[in-house]
């Protein structure tokens, strides 16, 4: 049990520093996390020996219900509402053409059976929510005409119509099958609308208008009722990935309490459930037997990238007047990766279409090329159709950028001999877009005027525009002792990285904003800036 803990604490943070690797290697981490996986594989270095598939699929599967709540409660509706009928289409109907083209081509070039080129085109038919997400995020790719809007609801509600084709896929297309299928397709899709709608209404009634749910339960209780909400409709034969997705929306669109908390939380539970499902992806890749079947799956890569993709955009979006440009944009962001290999996964535990091995390795391939070639050009390629809109960030266009502030309050303590003592508001020389609100006297609040005097001893609240930082910009506090390096030092004799700025010091209950004579003293708390 300790070597178990002690590897899986390993492997993620390997993931971690992945992560962060990528960023210097122009790389998207996911394809790390895979090669990950690998190395510790049969094949690998570490050798570790995994294939029982059923296994995965369930690991896979509880990763991928919090993947598809997160890709609905981040989606900001107000700004996806203008492209979800185009978003709902290439997520239903596109995908539908996307898995029957890819199926037919490898029947016809490939020699396949139908039902394995149909469960080759089934699992891989949905573009990636979490890829998509990654790569426009961490370049801050807002793209024009509302193509990150689009791609984003695309691709976050693609997935339950491949889920639903790869049902049928591994329940078999015989003869007889037919009034089977429609049952369960009208099952899926009813049933898990109704069930997601109503779990949504229900959390959100719990959280805003009882008090059953204490504000440190709050992260469990949406857990909890995730979980509910999945199984429920796998119970009732609905779509159980349709169900949370559309929890997803429905709660993040609504003004629930303690919001700000439970999105970080589900963000962090969403990046370690995309690493396990690609560590999980690279464990069960056994190397040696990929020769065998690289050359089919390189022809499945381009068979879907290139023709495939391409034809079902065009045709979709084309008549809605979406121009060339966006349609060619959107045809190249069709990533497959988390939720194909889930599928791939659950058709070979299954034993669909008798594939077993072949299926998966090839869905691996397309997963590689799609996350390591299209992802690492698909910003060179929104550049050179002149598609990036670079006066707004992508990441408005994320629930977690909803309720942000545009403004942040302040205050300011005068002293004899502050610039503020003996002035009034109209001669303060305050940035642009501040606004003096309130002075603090004694145990009276003074709502200010033009002619409002600032005595001694005042503390002034002042509003100003708020600022929205960089991924690679921080602050950080550091605690100093008595044997610390800064402890005794003035600012100016401290050798800091040209990168970094002392900030602040927090004395006790005072707050200095230092200068280079300010002298650090033990106990203080520094706030650094880097």
């Amino acid at each position: 049990m300790t070597q178990m803990i002690l590897l899986v604490s390993i492997v993620i943070l390997c993931c971690i520093f992945a992560d962060k690797a990528s960023d210097r290697f122009g790389m998207p981490a996911l394809i790390l996390f895979m090669f990950i996986g690998m190395l510790f594989g049969s094949d690998g270095i570490f050798k570790i020996q995994f294939d029982d598939f059923t296994l995965a699929e369930n690991v896979c599967s509880a990763a991928l219900i919090f993947i598809m709540f997160y890709g609905g409660f981040n989606t900001k509706w107000k700004l996806a509402k203008p492209v979800a009928g185009k978003s709902v289409l290439l997520s239903t109907v596109g995908v539908a053409a996307t898995g029957l083209i890819t199926a037919g081509l490898c029947h016809l070039l490939l020699g396949f059976t139908p039902a394995e080129s149909f469960l080759i085109g089934a699992v891989l038919g949905s573009t990636d929510a979490a890829s998509v997400f990654a790569i426009l995020r961490k370049h801050k790719l807002n793209l024009k005409d509302g193509t990150a809007s689009l791609l984003e609801l695309e691709s976050g509600s693609n997935d339950p119509t491949a889920y639903l084709m790869t049902l049928v896929g591994i329940t078999g297309l015989g003869a007889g099958q037919g009034g089977f299928v429609l049952k369960m397709i009208f099952s899926q899709v009813f049933f898990g609308l109704a069930v997601g709608a109503v779990f949504a209404l229900a959390a959100v009634w719990l959280m805003t208008k009882t008090r059953l749910i204490s504000d440190e339960m709050d992260t469990v209780f949406l857990v909890a009722a995730v979980l509910f909400c999945y199984a429920a409709s796998s119970l009732l034969g609905g779509n159980a990935y349709l169900s949370v997705y559309l929890m997803g929306i429905l709660t993040g669109n609504r003004n629930i309490p303690n919001k700000r908390n439970l999105i970080p939380f589900f963000d962090g539970l969403t990046s370690l459930a995309q690493i396990l499902i690609f560590f999980l992806l690279g464990l069960l890749t056994f190397p040696r037997q990929m020769p065998a079947i690289l050359g089919p799956a390189i022809v499945v890569v381009l068979c879907i990238t290139l023709v495939a993709r391409p034809v079902a955009v065009f045709a979709l979006l084309l008549p809605l007047k979406c121009s060339v440009k966006q349609c060619l944009l959107v045809a190249w962001a069709g990533l497959r990766g988390a939720s194909s290999s889930v599928f791939a996964i659950m058709a070979v535990a299954a034993g669909g279409a008798g594939m077993q091995q072949e299926l998966f390795h090839i869905v691996f391939t397309v997963s590689v090329f799609s996350v390591a070639i299209q992802g690492t050009l698909l910003p060179w390629v929104a550049r050179r159709l002149d598609m990036v809109d670079d006066t707004v960030d992508v990441r408005k266009t994320f629930n977690d950028y909803e309720e942000n502030s545009n403004f942040a309050l302040m205050q300011e303590q005068v002293f004899e001999g502050h610039a503020w003592a003996h002035r009034k508001i109209r001669e303060l020389q305050m940035p642009n877009g501040s606004l003096a609100l309130m002075i603090k006297r004694g145990g009276e609040n003074i709502v200010t005027r033009g002619d409002t005097e600032i005595q001694p001893g005042d503390t002034v609240v002042w509003i100003a525009s708020g600022y929205t930082p960089d991924t690679d910009e921080k602050l950080e506090e550091v605690q100093v002792e008595k044997d610390h390096p800064w402890c005794g030092k003035r600012v100016a004799e401290l050798q800091l990285p040209a990168h970094m700025l002392i900030a602040m010091v927090l004395r006790g209950s005072q707050t200095i904003i230092p200068d280079g004579n300010t002298r650090i003293c033990p106990e203080d708390r520094v706030v650094t800036y880097q």
